[in-house]
């Protein structure tokens, strides 16, 4: 019981400083949620100064999106790209989606509620906060398959840096 308590507050801690990332960057708070879509030929952009870290990058099957998370009744607000709606309402059976680097083969993590995950089952889960873990790659995927054969998995979306 106590170890489940502390790998469940190590990773809330966890993923609470991956979302207040963007906020030490110079993000700004905002009271509302805000959405800005982008398509797979342009970048996302919005207000050059609304705090999207995710602005300077190609998203194909994907968008930024704003929201809040309350951990311990203190509000955050946090970017994210979750995938568009096109992409959301497609069917998959058989696998999970899950983040990729096809130049490393390293792996990220999606933020499930207020806990991060290697792997999720539904597209509504897919929402990538690890900002650290995409400017390191030029090349993120979100894939759909077995992440233990990540060659084989389907590319769902991605996000390009954009130099």
């Amino acid at each position: 019981m106590i170890r489940r308590t502390a790998l469940r507050t190590l990773t809330t801690v966890a993923a609470t400083a991956v979302l207040a990332l963007p906020l030490t960057q110079g993000a700004q708070a905002a009271t509302t949620a805000t959405t800005a879509p982008a398509t797979a030929a342009a970048p996302a952009t919005t207000n050059a100064g609304d705090g999207n870290p995710f602005r300077w990058m190609q998203l194909d099957g994907l968008r930024a999106d704003r929201q809040f998370m309350c951990p311990a009744d203190h509000c955050v607000g946090f970017w994210s790209l979750v995938l568009t709606d096109d992409i959301a309402q497609q069917k998959f059976e058989g696998g999970r989606f899950f983040v990729y680097a096809p130049a490393t083969g390293a792996f990220s993590f999606f933020l499930d509620t207020d806990i991060a995950v290697r792997t999720v089952d539904h597209p509504d889960q897919v929402r990538l906060a690890d900002t650290e873990f995409m400017r390191s790659h030029p090349r993120v995927e979100v894939r759909y398959g077995d992440p233990d054969h990540p060659s084989r998995a389907r590319v769902v979306a991605s996000a390009t840096t954009l130099v």
